[in-house]
């Protein structure tokens, strides 16, 4: 609808808007529009073919003065973005991790974008906070968290949907420095703040994701790598960790914070928390667990022993935006003690500040977070865990384990091809036995072809690739046919080796 706006002397055009009819029309129109991608994607070339700086030259180079059409807008989604889309949710996307792709879960980010709250407090909109706490309760019963995490219980935790895991494990990491600060002043009110922070000292594997050195970066603390060995899955040991904490006590440090990984990017490695928990735990260091991908895998009973050791975890944090159906962005986030994380966040000034705030009885997530704004996401946990039950999202992450264990079942079977880590869940570490040269060729000539999509790890020096079970709809003929891809392409790479 256009409009003129001004007296007759002096009318003013502005711009075309849509209103309420057009809206329920092309709403419709895009439901079907994506639906009919989803539908056909799989006849998509999973991998883009461009060069950078393709899109410019399809775009004018500025703001158009007058508006578009609707119809040119749409038109130029086939011309303009689907040249360069990496089409993560194709049954022949293997690469990285999995990211979460619902019905459920798109129609209630529509209904969370028309709402359109910024829920950083209870007043800010009620439904918004009051829903996220028990959303995050359900899917920690789901997990079988121990009380202290849940917020409807007498523990003193609870749990709250960051943006990403790089950025739950950046909050954890800032809460443990504030908590590790307050401790020491506590003891000695006289020493300087920034002596303290100097010698501060914080811990991960050497396998995990590297958002957790990067979190290390941001807070300004030096971050230690555990070194994991393959004959110990890649796994970080009780030992190793308890002999570097004296070594740097030894040497004036003050170690604060571990970072443990359960499902590590490069492996699917899982560290020993059962060891490393009361370790941190008699250190008075923070542990945080990063369980990124595999932690959505816990809601299943033969998957849920992976867990044990979580009641010595201070924070504990997966995204359910990877392999629960939820889209992205959905990070889900656990305290043992809320007041760790608020202690550390926490600024009221009187714009933000509303009468129930100290009543007890609300959460304010905006001291449980980096930015105070946050989007209404518990509406995409909702509608997926009614639609789904807790046995459909079991039955769905159960396929993707027993897709990875068909896939690793034709590697072993054929004798050039090896397993370079075990197969826990849904990723399977491989490669053809020989250089990292040839490997390397063999994923060029793999992503190259634009068919299927893998992106590669480095295990004990060796390059190997990463077959990762990601998309909602693929099925055992579409590994089948990515096996079939794979050793045409390996063949024609060892037929080009000198003999």
């Amino acid at each position: 609808m256009c409009g003129l706006i001004g007296g007759a002397d002096d009318l003013v055009h502005f711009s075309c808007t849509m209103d309420t009819t057009e809206f329920r029309r092309r709403g419709k129109e895009m439901v079907d529009l994506i639906a009919d991608y989803l539908e056909n994607i799989e006849q998509r070339t999973v991998y883009p073919d461009v060069e950078p700086g393709y899109l410019r030259s399809l775009i004018p180079e500025e703001a158009p003065e007058d508006p578009d059409t609707y119809e040119d807008v749409v038109k130029d989604i086939e011309r303009v973005i689907m040249p360069g889309v990496t089409h993560w949710h194709s049954p022949y996307f293997y690469a990285y991790f999995p990211t979460a792709n619902s019905f459920p879960a798109m129609l209630a980010d529509m209904l969370s974008g028309a709402i359109g709250c910024i829920g950083f407090s209870w007043a800010a909109s009620p439904a918004c906070t009051e829903l996220e706490t028990v959303m995050m309760d359900w899917l920690g019963k789901m997990l079988k968290l121990p009380e202290d995490f849940i917020a409807g219980t007498h523990g003193q935790g609870g749990g709250v949907i960051q943006g990403t895991a790089s950025e739950a494990t950046l909050v954890a990491l800032l809460a443990a420095r504030c908590r590790a600060v307050r401790m020491i002043l506590a003891s000695d009110p006289q020493r300087p703040e920034t002596g303290i922070t100097s010698k501060l000292v914080a811990y991960s594997s050497d396998q995990a994701h590297c958002s957790v050195e990067r979190a290390g970066m941001i807070a300004g603390v030096r971050m230690k790598k555990i070194p994991t060995d393959q004959s110990d899955k890649y796994a970080v040991q009780g030992e190793t960790l308890r002999r570097m904490i004296q070594e740097d006590k030894a040497a004036g440090l003050i170690p604060f914070y571990f970072c443990a990984t359960l499902g590590t990017t490069p492996s699917c490695a899982f560290d020993h928390i059962t060891e490393l928990g009361p370790i941190c735990n008699a250190e008075k260091i923070w542990m945080h667990i990063d369980a990124a991908y595999a932690g959505s895998s816990f809601i299943c009973p033969e998957f849920r022993p992976l867990l044990n050791g979580i009641e010595f975890a201070d924070s504990f944090n997966f995204n359910a935006h990877k392999w629960l159906l939820v889209n992205f962005d959905c990070s889900t986030m656990w305290v043992k003690k809320r007041s760790d994380l608020i202690g550390a966040f926490k600024m009221d000034p009187l714009y933000l500040k509303h009468d129930h705030q100290e009543s007890g009885m609300i959460t304010d997530y905006r001291h449980w977070q980096i930015p105070l704004g946050r989007r209404f996401r518990s509406l995409k946990m909702w509608f997926v865990f009614r639609m789904y039950g807790l046995k459909g999202l079991q039955d769905y992450i159960r396929k993707h384990v027993e897709l990875a264990k068909e896939f690793e079942s034709l590697v072993r079977a054929d004798q050039r091809f090896e397993i370079s880590a075990d197969v826990v869940l849904g990723l399977v570490c491989f490669r053809l036995k020989g250089s990292n040269e040839v490997n390397e060729t063999l994923l060029k000539r793999i992503n190259n072809g634009r068919k299927i999509h893998l992106v590669p790890c480095l295990l004990s020096g060796q390059f190997v690739l990463r077959f990762a079970l990601c998309a909602r709809t693929t099925e055992s003929r579409h590994i089948r046919e990515a096996w079939r891809l794979i050793t045409q392409l390996a063949e024609e790479v060892m037929q080009e080796l000198p003999h």
